[in-house]
């Protein structure tokens, strides 16, 4: 979702890294093609011109720092500023045991699933939850909630008989403390737009469950509107979180910048695509650093201690250090990122990687997979003997073309062979030749997939 606001600010970031000094003039220069990409980026312009002032303020008159440049000050200025616009450091959801939360929302905000990413989080965190279903009209929507909690083996209780939701409510709390939860989520009803009838129900749960958390479910894609839906929603509820939906989408972002600081309401948790782990706690220091294309590693890093084995990561590195690394290795590797979401949604805690399409980073993805699952186990234990009519065959099998399984081939042979020179000092040279030689690999130019 951030590729249009990212793109921007990286663009207004390195013009600014050249500034040799601080001025009113540079400075205002500079800061004309930061408010330029945000308002582009469909940011509230109220948001926008409180953001300017600030930045301008902090960095007017401030001496440079002995170590850093003008430019990188001014960066730093502006990161800082945008981390604050943000929401800063948010209090720790998971510190209250028992918890209680009323998840709130419009139809197709992605309330439903989100309460299951939720609960299913909550569960890794060690608590017991459970989900109730309190919409009684949306057709099929109890029936949603109880399959997805099935999916995550998730306590689920509902009462189809029932047509009042704050009864729904009361005895679903019953329930859940007589099954020992210690987090007990609520599933509400939408509405395609607010109105009464949806606000005092949404009161009258309130007053029946007493909730330490109310959670505003958002669809990022409305943009602006979504900015509106927090606010009413909030001075109705007093919300304490926002869960932003579907930044896998092609929303340009700017209703995640100016949501926190329309509504004084913290963003809590990003739904990042459609499996019930695509849900993040949402960090306003490392989602400033994405916007300005610096990456999130450390969010990546997290991702995938979820999914690796650190035994089965100490064998992988030791058969890297001795060079036999195999395509079947590859292949169960790449079946483990997978778990961690889109590729693309990966890509984009990775700096200077927004640039790649999310269609484009998946489709290579899933193509360099099929190639690999059409070969034999013998041919990705050893791609050596992957030769003439096997080539033609994989090809055919994976539904890709000869060009690609040679692409791939030819790019884990000299992954092979850079193995081999790290394992030798005096190799430094050869190795940074190789580098060179595989070019633009790692963009996609001599890389089919």
């Amino acid at each position: 979702m951030f590729e249009v606001i990212t793109d921007k600010m990286s663009q207004a970031i390195r013009a600014m890294r050249g500034l040799n000094k601080i001025s009113e003039a540079n400075v205002a220069d500079a800061l004309v093609r930061v408010k330029t990409a945000l308002l582009a980026s469909d940011v509230h312009y109220k948001v926008v011109k409180e953001f300017i002032a600030n930045v301008q303020a902090k960095c007017l008159g401030q001496k440079v720092v002995v170590g850093a440049t003008p430019g990188q000050q001014l960066i730093h200025g502006i990161h800082s500023e945008l981390v604050a616009l943000l929401g800063g450091e948010s209090p720790n959801f998971f510190a209250l045991k028992p918890l209680r939360i009323l998840m709130v929302g419009l139809h197709g905000s992605g309330k439903t699933t989100t309460t299951i990413k939720l609960a299913a989080m909550l569960q890794k965190k060690g608590y017991h939850p459970a989900v109730i279903a309190c919409d009684v009209y949306r057709p099929a929507a109890i029936d949603q909630l109880e399959q997805l909690a099935q999916q995550a083996s998730l306590p689920f209780y509902g009462d189809r008989e029932e047509k009042r939701a704050v009864s729904i409510a009361s005895s679903g709390l019953a329930w859940a403390k007589e099954h020992s939860a210690d987090a007990i989520l609520w599933d509400t009803a939408g509405r395609l737009q607010i109105d009464d009838v949806l606000i005092q129900e949404l009161k009258d749960m309130r007053s029946a469950i007493q909730p330490q958390e109310i959670l505003l479910v958002a669809d990022s894609a409305l943009g602006q509107e979504a900015v509106n839906v927090a606010k009413h929603f909030h001075e109705a509820l007093t919300l304490t979180g926002i869960v932003l939906t579907k930044l896998d989408g092609d929303a340009r972002g700017g209703a995640a910048v100016s949501m926190k600081s329309v509504t004084q309401v913290p963003i809590r948790f990003m739904g990042t695509g459609e499996k019930i782990s695509d849900l993040e706690i949402f960090h306003a220091d490392r989602m400033a650093q994405r916007i300005l294309g610096m990456g999130d590693v450390i969010s990546l890093v997290e991702k995938a201690q979820e999914v690796v084995d650190q035994q089965e990561a100490e064998r992988l590195a030791e058969k890297m250090k001795h060079a036999t690394f195999t395509l079947d290795d590859f292949l169960q590797q790449m079946r483990k990122i997978q778990n961690m979401g889109s590729v693309s949604s990966l890509l984009q805690h990775l700096p200077g990687m927004n640039s790649m399409s999310s269609e484009d980073a998946d489709k290579r993805f899933k193509r360099v997979g099929a190639v690999v699952s059409s070969m034999t186990l013998k041919e990705r234990r050893h791609p050596d003997i992957i030769h003439g009519q096997r080539r033609v065959r994989i090809a055919k099998g994976s539904g890709t073309t000869l060009a690609d399984v040679n692409s791939l081939l030819k790019q884990f042979h000299y992954m092979k062979q850079m193995m081999k020179k790290m394992k030798n000092t005096h190799g430094r040279k050869e190795l940074q030749q190789m580098m060179a030689q595989m070019g633009g690999g790692m963009t996609g130019d001599s890389l089919h997939f």
